[in-house]
C-alpha cells in the first residue's frame, strides 16, 4: 500500500489555519508570529512533512542549498576542505551538493549544469588543471549567483578568493633546504595555468635569489600532477651530470611518490638527497622518513569560502564584494630533509 505523503493541505487541516499561513510559517516568512510557527513545525515533523524545495525556490527565489565543485578527492586537502565548508553551511541553515571534477575540464563544465539544476543560492569552487576558459562558471554571475573560489582561483573574474601565502610557503621552505647546506635544489612543478603553480615557482626563484644561487632551468619540471608520470621526472633529474641534493614538490602526493621512486634507486633521504613537499596531507607524517612538507589551514579555508559565500547570498548583486582572503603556511619540519 503506497504510503500517503503530508502535504500543507494535511498540515493546514489539522490546525484549522489557511495553507498560505502554514506555507509562510514553513519558509520562515516574517509575518507569521512565533507560536504559529513554533505550532507548524512540531506537526510537520510529527508527521514527517518533506519541503519540495524545488517548489519553495520557485516562491522564495532560494533553495537553501549551495554547491561545492573540488577537483579531486585523492588526497585529504579536498575532503577536508569541503567538509569544513559543509559544516559551516550547514550551521547557516544550508544544505550541500558536492561535485567532483576528476581534473577534467569537461566534467567540472557538466558540474556547474548540475548546479544549475539543482537552482543553488551559491557556488564554492575550485578549478581543474585544465580550466581555462570560465564562460561556464561566469553564467552563475550573470544569473545573480554568487560564486567563490578557494584554493585554484580565476583572477579574470571578479569574485570572492580564499587562498594561502603560496609565494612565501614555496620560499620558506627552499630556505630551509639551503640552510641545510642544499644548493641543486630541483622543483617539480604544476602545471603553469594554475596560480598556485605560479607562485610555488616564484617562491622557489626568490630563495635562490636570496641565497645567490643561480637559477637552473634544468632543474625545474612543471607536470599535469598526474602521479604515474612522477617516476619517469624524478629518474630524469637523478640521471643528470649534476644530480640535485634536494627536491621540491609541488604537493605532498608529488613529494610521496618521488620518495618511492628514490628509496628504490638505493640512494639514502636525506643523506644523499632531501624531499620536501606542500599540504601537510594526511599520509606526510606516516611515510618512511615523515616528510618535511608546508601546512596549510586546510579547515579554516573551507570555513572561510563559506562564510563569504553565505556572505554574498544575503546581499543585493550590487553589493556584491570582490574579496581576497590570503591565508599563512606554516613549515612542517620532519626528516625527509
Amino acid at each position: 500500500m503506497k504510503r500517503h505523503q503530508v502535504t500543507i493541505v494535511d498540515i493546514a487541516r489539522e490546525l484549522q489555519l489557511s495553507k498560505s499561513t502554514v506555507s509562510r510559517a514553513l519558509t520562515g516568512h516574517p509575518s507569521v508570529n512565533a507560536t504559529t510557527r513554533q505550532l507548524v513545525l512540531e506537526l510537520a515533523e510529527k508527521l514527517d512533512y518533506q519541503r519540495n524545495m524545488l517548489a519553495i525556490g520557485l516562491i522564495t527565489r532560494k533553495t537553501n542549498t549551495i554547491g561545492i565543485i573540488v577537483p579531486e578527492f585523492t588526497s585529504s586537502y579536498f575532503p577536508t576542505v569541503t567538509i569544513a565548508a559543509q559544516e559551516e553551511a550547514g550551521k547557516a541553515g544550508y544544505n550541500t551538493v558536492i561535485c567532483q571534477s576528476n581534473e577534467r575540464y569537461e566534467t567540472e563544465v557538466a558540474n556547474t549544469k548540475v548546479m544549475l539544476a539543482n537552482q543553488v543560492d551559491g557556488l564554492l569552487v575550485s578549478i581543474t588543471k585544465e580550466t581555462r576558459n570560465f564562460d561556464h562558471l561566469k553564467i552563475f554571475q550573470r544569473k545573480g549567483i554568487p560564486i567563490v573560489f578557494f584554493n585554484r582561483v580565476c583572477d579574470e573574474m571578479d569574485a570572492p578568493k580564499v587562498v594561502v601565502d603560496d609565494y612565501d610557503g614555496a620560499y620558506r621552505v627552499v630556505s630551509h633546504l639551503i640552510e641545510r647546506g642544499r644548493k641543486r635544489i630541483a622543483h617539480l612543478s604544476g602545471p603553469p595555468s594554475l596560480m598556485i603553480s605560479q607562485k610555488r615557482l616564484n617562491g622557489y626563484k626568490a630563495a635562490l635569489r636570496k641565497n645567490n644561487i643561480e637559477y637552473d632551468e634544468s632543474l625545474v619540471i612543471p607536470y599535469d600532477l598526474n602521479i604515474d608520470m612522477v617516476h619517469i621526472y624524478v629518474n630524469h633529474l637523478l640521471n643528470l651530470p649534476a644530480p640535485p641534493d634536494a627536491i621540491f614538490a609541488i604537493s605532498d602526493p608529488t613529494a610521496i611518490e618521488t620518495i618511492q621512486v628514490i628509496k628504490k634507486r638505493g640512494l639514502k633521504i636525506p643523506e644523499d638527497i632531501a624531499v620536501t613537499g606542500f599540504s601537510n596531507d594526511f599520509a606526510s607524517s606516516l611515510i618512511e622518513p615523515s616528510l618535511t612538507t608546508v601546512s596549510q589551514p586546510v579547515k579554516e579555508i573551507g570555513k572561510t569560502a563559506a562564510q563569504l559565500l553565505i556572505d554574498q547570498i544575503n546581499r543585493d548583486v550590487s553589493e556584491w564584494k570582490n574579496i581576497i582572503r590570503v591565508l599563512k603556511t606554516e613549515l612542517i619540519v620532519r626528516n625527509s630533509s
